[in-house]
């Protein structure tokens, strides 16, 4: 099959990438490199199979050629970054939706929204099922982020009514693994970085907050078990093992060796205070559910970070 891949210079988008590579399609990968690093297809370019075009989708992509499916993966996806860069978040959440659904209706291609726990914002329910509709600020500081995914929701599924389009949509909970970026912002890799620095390990609130952390592997492997299913409604992938930010502080020093203090700080406006997907729907209509272990995973993803520290 052809696959384009918007954000595929991403963490997330860059290994899907790889797998639908390794399963024998081509790959046509988007990105303006607004979060998305080039590092991470540089092992790519070259392959005849693989075609990169720099392009900030939320302007429309105008292609000749066949195209079989098409996974939206283009957006800011960390605090740090959709802050920095609201308009922007916002813009390819809704723009950049409707251009490649446009773009998928024009190549009669199957479409897949990459969408996020955040659609259920702080949430009042424990855990999240895809059913809840979720507790969310919409004029506060998270609101360009998790809006602009609600919105974007709200399009699939009305191109999917209206058009009669094949579409899917993954809500992605807080994924780990290489090729995430030291200085993006999220909870592992600054805690990872402040360890293998030596630095004290920065915990918002008073770290009894919880996440569920799932490995990238496990992440694309329900994925793409999601795009071949026929369910056009949300399915949540994530690992439902839950932890405190405060006993995952732990994990990564041990893990680490790291001598690291705590530093704690005030928690963020509207930071979720619990977060853990209920992964029921993926199980019973894909078959999935993740098979890396956290321990196994962080040190993956330590040694990856450990080694781009020593490059620096």
């Amino acid at each position: 099959m052809n696959i384009l891949i918007s954000g595929g210079a991403g963490f997330v988008g860059s290994h899907l990438c790889d797998r639908y590579l390794a399963e024998g399609n081509r790959v046509l990968a988007v990105d303006n490199f607004i979060t998305g690093q080039k590092d991470n297809i540089e092992h790519l370019v070259g392959r005849t199979d693989f075609r990169f075009i720099e392009h900030d989708v939320s302007t429309p992509l105008f292609l000749d050629e066949k195209i079989d499916r098409i996974l939206h993966f283009a957006s800011p996806a960390s605090p740090v970054d959709y802050l920095l860069l609201p308009i922007q978040t916002l813009k390819v959440g809704s723009l950049g939706t409707h251009n490649m659904l446009g773009l998928a209706r024009a190549k009669g291609a199957r479409f897949l929204l990459a969408s996020t726990s955040e659609v259920y914002g702080d949430p009042e329910i424990h855990p999240q099922r895809e059913d809840y509709w979720g507790n969310v600020n919409p004029i506060g500081v998270r609101g360009v982020y998790d809006e602009a995914k609600r919105f974007a929701e709200a399009m699939v599924m009305a191109y999917h009514r209206h058009h009669g389009m094949e579409t899917r949509i993954v809500r992605i909970f807080n994924t780990y693994g290489d090729r995430m970026r030291l200085d993006d912002g999220r909870v592992l890799p600054n805690f990872m970085g402040q360890a293998l620095r030596g630095d004290p390990l920065t915990i918002y609130g008073d770290g009894k907050q919880t996440r569920s952390f799932c490995h990238v592997s496990d992440l694309v492997d329900g994925i793409v078990r999601l795009m071949e299913s026929d369910t056009p409604f949300p399915v949540n992938i994530g690992n439902p093992s839950e932890i405190t930010i405060l006993q995952f502080a732990e994990e990564i020093l041990e893990l680490s060796g790291s001598k690291s203090k705590l530093d704690f700080k005030p928690l963020p406006q509207d930071d979720p205070k619990i977060r853990q997907p209920d992964i029921t729907r993926a199980r019973q209509i894909l078959g999935w559910e993740p098979k890396v272990s956290r321990r196994d995973g962080l040190a993956r993803t330590l040694e990856h970070f450990r080694k781009r520290l020593a490059c620096v």
